[in-house]
């Protein structure tokens, strides 16, 4: 687990928060609703449980979009920015940040490529990190 208190904000910074304790799990999603709301071969999620994540401002820039697979993604109605993540399961316990707002450097790094089955045919993993088609296994 990392233990470093860390910062992050969205691209115009109108919206930033702090993670106080970054849990052990970290994964690079590839599912097909990540890859079109990052615009990117996959996306790059940290957890933290709800009690170490805090909104230090522009929590009034946070718009929530819901799929209709019933997960949440919040991002910055001003710049657009992807922010986090909850699944449709969601027990309210963790909010799953997206690692490519953070401000800070962080030792922990992903443990896991997830959703490989909707990769993208054009990107390619060469990472010796282990591959589960649907979610963690």
């Amino acid at each position: 687990m990392c233990e470093q208190k860390v910062k992050g904000q969205c691209l115009c910074g109108e919206v930033r928060y702090q993670v106080s304790h970054i849990e052990k799990q970290m994964a690079h999603c590839h599912c097909s609703m990540c890859r079109k709301f990052h615009g990117a071969a996959f996306s790059t999620y940290g957890e933290a449980k709800v009690e170490n994540f805090e909104w230090l401002q522009g929590k009034a820039f946070l718009k929530t979009y819901l799929a209709s697979n019933g997960s949440e993604r919040q991002f910055c109605s001003n710049c657009g920015s992807s922010l986090t993540f909850k699944p449709a399961n969601d027990a309210g316990k963790v909010i799953e940040f997206s690692l490519g707002t953070l401000d800070d450097d962080i030792a922990h790094r992903p443990d896991v490529h997830v959703f490989t089955g909707n990769r993208a045919n054009w990107f390619e993993i060469t990472d010796d990190l282990p591959q589960c088609k649907a979610g963690r296994e």
